[in-house]
Parts: C-alpha cells; structure tokens; sequence
C-alpha cells in the first residue's frame, strides 16, 4: 500500500501522539508519568502541540493515505540536541510546574542513558509509530526508507535507531531494510526493557 509523506500539524495531535507514545511506552511511562493527571500522553499531547523540539510536531511527518494519517516517525541529527533540550526543559517547566519538573528532568536524563541522543552528524530515526488495524501493508517500512533518503539528502553518514528487546518484529524490519545492531544497552530502569542501537551506513 503506498502512501504519501506530508509534515505534521498540530490537529495531527489526536492520531499521532498515541502512535509516537506506542514507540516505546515503557521508557515514555518512566520518564514522564508523575500522577494520572500527569502522564506521559499527557505530556506527548502538550508537547507535540506545542510544536517545538524533539516531541513537537515540527520535528514530525505523517504517512497519509486516502486524507487520513496511518503513520508517523522523526528524523534529526545531533546537531538539534542542545535546541530540544532547551526546549524540552521549557515544555516539563510548563507542563508539569516547578515542583514537579525537577523529577521528571532527573528521569529524562537517566532515560538518555539507555536511549542515547545522537552525535554530530548521525541521522537518527524515532518515533515511528503505525495505527494497529494499518500495520502489515508495509508502512513502517516505508517511513523508515523515507527517513533514510532524508539522511542521504542531508549528507550524513549513519542512520542510528534503538528499539526494545521485547519488539522482535519492529527489529526484524529494521534488519530486512539493512540495520544491524551495534551495541545492546542493559535497562537499569524499573519497569523498561533492554534496548538495542541499530545502524546503517547510508
């Protein structure tokens, strides 16, 4: 099933924040959920609409097919990383208050230490999420070749993506498109699986 690629908006929210949240819930639970009326979708939502840094739509595009988003994903580089920390400290201020934010800030950065941020010129691919009833028809690979040409316009090297070890099918795609997996990363994180790095020259 083809499908086209547009980037996201913000009334893209209602779709695309659960799909980014199915990326890896387990890290997403553990970074940002406090309270039920403050959890991770919660945060997701806030953010994406928000539009800025690595959750914000901007950093977002939307496989669409027949008007309607059956996919979303992200690709960046290192060299967005100071940008999307200054705002994601500005989103977990905003979001979660004063109180709260140290917290979650302490989570984040420990999360970094399984799910590492990407270095200089690396093409990083996340995010990618496919709505259940769409999944099969090839969309997540796709994404992930769209993701992959973007690279290669853009000059860098090295695609790089991590994904659980409980996720054997997401990573069975991965390597059938021509990852291979370079490190595995030991979750020291209560509740959050191993995660393994992925990549591929491009």
């Amino acid at each position: 099933m083809k499908v086209e690629f547009r980037p996201a908006v913000s009334e893209d929210a209602p779709v695309a924040v659960p799909l980014i949240y199915s990326s890896g819930p387990a890290v997403l639970e553990y970074a940002f959920t406090l309270t039920k009326s403050r959890s991770a979708l919660g945060f997701l939502e806030y953010g994406f609409r928000d539009g800025a840094g690595e959750i914000g739509y901007r950093n977002h595009i939307a496989a669409v097919h027949d008007g309607q988003v059956v996919g979303v994903g992200a690709c960046f580089s290192g060299d967005s990383s100071f940008r999307f920390l200054l705002s994601g400290i500005r989103q977990v201020w905003s979001h979660y208050g004063v109180l709260r934010s140290p917290a979650i800030i302490r989570r984040a950065l420990k999360m970094e230490s399984l799910i590492k941020p990407p270095d200089g010129t690396m093409h990083y691919i996340g995010h990618l999420g496919v709505p259940r009833e769409w999944r099969g028809r090839g969309i997540g690979r796709q994404l992930v070749e769209h993701f992959l040409d973007i690279g290669r316009h853009a000059n860098r090297p090295v695609a790089v993506l991590d994904v659980s070890v409980e996720n054997e099918r997401a990573q069975s795609l991965y390597e059938h498109i021509g990852f291979r997996v370079t490190e595995e990363l030991q979750s020291t994180l209560p509740g959050v699986p191993d995660h393994r790095r992925m990549e591929m020259r491009i």
